[in-house]
């Protein structure tokens, strides 16, 4: 596989198929320059258009309904929310051999909010907290329910695919710990609660920073109305356990909802790790961290 791709049937893209679909859908914007963004995102391939707009094409067939939805939805979720989200302008469509939709947003400044980065981690898990409560409150009403396979299902119904990848690490880590410590999220009680809405995806890769302050959140491709235990991943894929502790006192969250989240985050670490190990090391370290975060919160207990 090319070094430049993170799945065997990705479609591909390069400036040169962006400045054609722009030339034929969008001339407007076809004179401005058009720059390949490096990212560890999975999903899209970006590129900077000008100076204040960027273009994200999927890169495989199931991101391919992203766009749909998010041209949908992020426009009425943003007045709501007290951090920076992508600002859909215009939808393209299949052309120049490329398959799907396709969009230009708004360029939002900053830098991945990694936590060597983040000037505050404590402040950043106060800022973070409220973001997801805000997004809580939002009303749900016709929001896109989760697939199967997808955040925000119960988690249960990741056991067959998390067991598979923990069968995948052998030799990579503590298989037994993994195990034992994925029976006890399993144990935790459903949300029984009404579907609120979701990031799905909440890492550093999709969290923006300026001047080390949190200032965006991004790549709203896994957004949902479900269990929110799924946005409690970042607990472990960011903070450590001091700032995890300042996150989880500011969320209104109860013990069954965060040992769920804490399954959450090693089930998508387990599942991501094996994959990506070699086509995306940011991402594969992000998962190893949070594997490895609980795992520690396992063997002692929290």
């Amino acid at each position: 596989m090319p070094a430049d791709k993170m799945h065997v049937d990705e479609v591909d893209t390069d400036a040169s198929l962006v400045g054609r679909l722009l030339a034929a859908q969008f001339p407007q914007w076809a004179d401005l320059s058009i720059e390949p963004v490096r990212s560890a995102g999975t999903d899209n391939a970006i590129y900077r258009l000008g100076d204040d707009m960027a273009v994200r094409l999927p890169r495989i067939h199931w991101a391919a309904g992203q766009v749909d939805k998010e041209h949908r939805w992020l426009p009425r979720l943003a007045p709501h929310l007290p951090l920076a989200i992508p600002v859909p302008l215009a939808m393209g469509k299949p052309s120049e051999g490329y398959p799907w939709h396709w969009s230009i947003c708004r360029w939002l400044e900053g830098e991945n909010a990694t936590i060597e980065r983040i000037s505050d981690p404590r402040q950043a898990a106060t800022d973070l907290a409220q973001f997801i409560s805000a997004l809580q409150r939002i009303d749900t009403t016709g929001g896109p329910l989760p697939g199967p396979q997808e955040r925000g299902v119960p988690l249960a119904m990741r056991d067959a695919y998390t067991r598979d990848a923990i069968a995948r690490l052998h030799g990579m880590l503590d298989t037994g710990a993994a195990t034992a410590a994925w029976e006890a999220a399993l144990q935790a009680p459903r949300w029984h609660g009404a579907p609120v809405w979701t990031h799905g995806d909440l890492q550093s890769g999709n969290l923006l920073s300026v001047k080390g302050r949190l200032s965006a959140v991004i790549d709203f491709g896994c957004l949902g109305v479900g269990d929110p235990a799924c946005d409690l991943i970042v607990a472990w894929n960011l903070f450590s356990p001091e700032s995890r502790d300042v996150f989880r006192a500011a969320l209104p969250v109860d013990d069954a909802t965060w040992a769920r989240g804490r399954g959450w985050a090693l089930s998508v670490g387990l599942i991501a790790l094996p994959y990506y190990k070699d086509t995306n090391p940011v991402l594969a370290g992000i998962n190893r961290y949070a594997i490895d975060a609980v795992l520690a919160d396992h063997k002692r207990g929290a």
